[in-house]
């Protein structure tokens, strides 16, 4: 018996091992990255005070089958909306702009174009041009959905409806 529970014990150390978790990046690491081997990319945009953004890294993000496709698909950036270190892009610096109690990143403003809202997810082409924000927490099937449907680019071809009446997730939630 004290054997199996052994075995059983070094199986699940195993297991839990091999668990996939995102790569994250700089943005400045993502374009580089990028310039290499083009790939679109997603930006988390949170902020330390956002509960919803801790629920998403540790519920969708962190989930096995979404880290594994985002991971390949994708370069992964995670911004601060407040942070305040600057992000130099080619001429241009983005900076953090002091605005009532906490302020706000001019690269997450550009990037959100505006909509202040956390957490909120920008998807980018192979050419840093934004295809589509979403603001709010997103359930792992769904950002499942959403990563197939840009991530395989049936965004281009066809719409949301036509995609998902043809998908099926592998996340059952």
């Amino acid at each position: 018996m004290r054997g199996l529970l052994l075995v059983l014990i070094s199986f699940f150390t195993v297991i839990t091992g091999f668990a996939q978790t995102v790569r994250w990046h700089t943005f400045i690491e993502a374009l580089e990255l990028n310039k290499k081997e083009p790939r679109k990319i997603i930006v988390d945009v949170y902020t330390d005070w956002c509960g919803w953004c801790k629920v998403m890294e540790k519920n969708t993000y962190n989930h096995e089958i979404i880290a594994e496709y985002i991971n390949k698909t994708f370069y992964v950036v995670k911004l601060d909306a407040e942070q305040k270190e600057d992000v130099k892009i080619g001429d241009k610096t983005y900076k953090f702009v002091a605005q009532g109690r906490r302020g706000y990143h001019e690269l997450a403003a550009i990037l959100l174009q505006g909509n202040m809202v956390y957490p909120s997810v920008v998807f980018l082409d192979e050419k840093v041009r934004i295809i589509q924000s979403f603001q709010g927490y997103i359930r792992a099937k769904q950002f499942d959905e959403i990563t197939k449907f840009i991530g395989e680019n049936h965004y281009i071809s066809k719409g949301w409806d036509d995609f998902i009446a043809g998908y099926k997730s592998q996340i059952t939630e």
